[in-house]
C-alpha cells in the first residue's frame, strides 16, 4: 500500500518527469524501419539544418516527421519558454506499433497474408 494522499503521490510522481519538449505520433502508418531511416538524419542537428532536411527527403515518413519536429519546437517555445534558435535534436525514435493483417489473394487458391505496420515516433529537443 501506498504511503500518503494521492495528490501528494501523484505530485511526487509528476517531479520525476522529464522536462524536456517533446512530441509523440501514435500509430504512424509507416513501418518502423521506414522512420528510422528518416530519424538517423536529424538526430542530433539543430531544429533549422533539421526541418531543411526533412523537407526535401523525398520518403513519406519525412512528411510526418516535419510536422512532429514543428510541433516539439512549438512546445519547447510555448510552454518551456525556451529559445528557438538554441534547440536541437536530443533523441529521436520509432516504437513498433500494432500491425493490421490482411490477406492477399495468390494463384490456386491461396492467401498469402500481407502485413501493415505501424510505429510511435517520438521526437526530444533540448536548448544547447
Amino acid at each position: 500500500m501506498a504511503k500518503g494522499h494521492r495528490s501528494q503521490i501523484k505530485r511526487e510522481r509528476n517531479a520525476d518527469k522529464d522536462k524536456r519538449p517533446s512530441a509523440k505520433l501514435s500509430y504512424a502508418r509507416v513501418s518502423v524501419q521506414k522512420a528510422c531511416f528518416v530519424l538517423d538524419a536529424i538526430r542530433g542537428k539543430d531544429v533549422q539544418s533539421a526541418l531543411g532536411i526533412v523537407t526535401y527527403n523525398p520518403r513519406y515518413a519525412s512528411t510526418l516527421i516535419e510536422k512532429l519536429l514543428k510541433s516539439a519546437a512549438a512546445n519547447a517555445e510555448n510552454n518551456n519558454g525556451m529559445d528557438p534558435a538554441k534547440l536541437y535534436v536530443e533523441e529521436c525514435f520509432a516504437n513498433k506499433g500494432p500491425t493490421m493483417k490482411r490477406v492477399k489473394p495468390r494463384a490456386q487458391g491461396r492467401a498469402y497474408r500481407i502485413e501493415k505496420r505501424m510505429s510511435h515516433i517520438t521526437i526530444v529537443l533540448n536548448e544547447r
